[in-house]
């Protein structure tokens, strides 16, 4: 517990009387837990039930609208680890999800009623936190430290305004993300570094090159595949810039040839021929770790995009880091915005939580919460300790605050760690040796900021 808290930082001098935490989703009720744990008067302002999004059904804090599943609790899962780490540090979000769980083989599923009920009833009866049922559509005029933790569904009249705080081109409405494999699952024999008309060996983008059999096997699959369904606040606009590859498919055999398949200037070094079709990958991170399927925006499920996309020569033992999504959804380009402690970098009273700060899944919103909230703590403590990019919490950090032109939101995944340095092939063997270099340095992290 903090027995007194003294700021200063830039023109703030004095003490800090609370914080203001802005949506009781599942980032705000994480922030505004791990704050008031340690001894921070929290204003948690609430829209619900005065107003609610096309989402939301019910009354309670931390709702989840789309699934009851948190993936698995294995640390050699992403996710796992993940909820791991969360877990060390105090998390609620976890607390809940153990409490509440139902069965449903190695995931961690919940009751969504309960979890939702445990979570909100902790957070009303904690003294620490006051409950401010009001929409918030300014910001700024919040006195000191604000967390913008609200959600993919941020009403209107706020979004008018964080648009205004970060400029209006930096802030999306809504995700068309493509899929994103990992490198080491890539056959490097078939692959090869080119960039359209430029030098074999050298460029940004691995091409994978398809005979024009392969073309059509790989077509006929794409428009025949099982989209998943969308709910009723999810449905898209869809634009020619974000057209989802297999909707783009169906308007004609050639579509994609000519249009984000196609060959011309990216021949085939391996080969004499000239391929018909070719899919090109780019690199996600400087570590080129990941790559991302370029034009591949789509919302086929998950185990299609597995089957369909696995049907590309190269990926055909791919594993997907991340699938393809598009969906209802609003953020902020946080790598031009925010830095590794998901605070703005041009004024230092405002953070940034949840889907809106550029992390993805319901995991990742509750530990972007948690991040937000003992960096706001270390802060004023004064204390330098920052989640190192060996962790999951850490490595997501570091990848929101990172420059990147094609930025886009992104979950939990075993490629934004930061690599070993010594190369384990046996991927269960690689993830087990990584996660526990992240256990150990969320054990060191947490005797820093004791």
């Amino acid at each position: 517990m903090i027995e007194y808290i003294i700021i200063k930082w830039g023109n703030i001098v004095g003490k800090i009387e609370y914080v203001n935490v802005i949506g009781a989703g599942l980032a705000g009720c994480e922030c505004a837990w791990i704050l008031a744990k340690n001894g921070i008067k929290v204003k948690l302002y609430e829209m619900k039930p005065i107003k609610k999004t096309e989402a939301h059904k019910s009354d309670n804090f931390a709702e989840l609208v789309c699934s009851n599943s948190l993936k698995s609790d294995e640390i050699t899962n992403a996710c796992g680890l993940l909820k791991k780490e969360m877990q060390m540090l105090g998390s609620i979000f976890v607390e809940a999800a153990h409490k509440t769980r139902v069965e449903a083989g190695q995931a961690l599923a919940v009751d969504r009623e309960k979890f939702a009920e445990y979570i909100t009833d902790k957070i009303k009866n904690d003294n620490n936190i006051e409950i401010i049922y009001e929409e918030v559509d300014d910001v700024e005029k919040l006195e000191g430290i604000t967390v913008i933790a609200t959600g993919p569904l941020t009403s209107k009249p706020l979004l008018e305004n964080i648009s205004k705080l970060v400029g209006e081109e930096k802030l999306y409405f809504y995700d068309a993300e493509a899929p994103i494999v990992s490198a080491d699952s890539i056959d490097m024999n078939i692959a090869y570094r080119m960039n359209r008309y430029g030098k074999i060996g050298e460029g940004d983008y691995l091409n994978l090159p398809m005979t024009k059999d392969e073309y059509f096997s790989f077509y006929n699959a794409l428009i025949t595949a099982e989209e998943a369904p969308r709910h009723d606040f999810d449905k898209l606009v869809l634009f020619e810039g974000c057209m989802p590859i297999e909707q783009m498919a169906k308007r004609g055999e050639k579509t994609l040839v000519f249009g984000p398949l196609k060959p011309v200037g990216l021949q085939n070094p391996n080969t004499e021929e000239k391929p018909y079709a070719v899919v090109q990958l780019r690199s996600e991170n400087k570590e080129n770790t990941m790559y991302n399927l370029v034009g591949f925006q789509t919302s086929l499920k998950f185990g299609e995009q597995k089957r369909v996309f696995g049907m590309i020569p190269g990926l055909q033992n791919a594993t997907f880091e991340r699938y393809g999504v598009m969906h209802k959804n609003s953020y902020i380009n946080s790598s031009k915005i925010l830095d590794n402690k998901f605070c703005m970098k041009e004024n230092s009273n405002i953070y940034f939580a949840g889907q809106i700060s550029g992390v993805e899944g319901y995991v990742e919103s509750a530990a972007s919460g948690m991040m937000v909230a003992y960096n706001i703590l270390n802060k004023i403590k004064g204390t330098c300790a920052e989640f190192p990019d060996t962790t999951m919490l850490g490595s997501l950090a570091k990848y929101i605050s990172t420059e990147n032109k094609h930025f886009q939101p992104m979950n939990a995944n075993f490629g934004i760690l930061k690599p070993l340095d010594v190369k384990i092939k046996d991927k269960k063997e690689r993830y087990t040796k990584l996660a526990q270099i992240a256990i150990s340095d969320v054990t060191e992290y947490i005797e820093k900021i004791k």
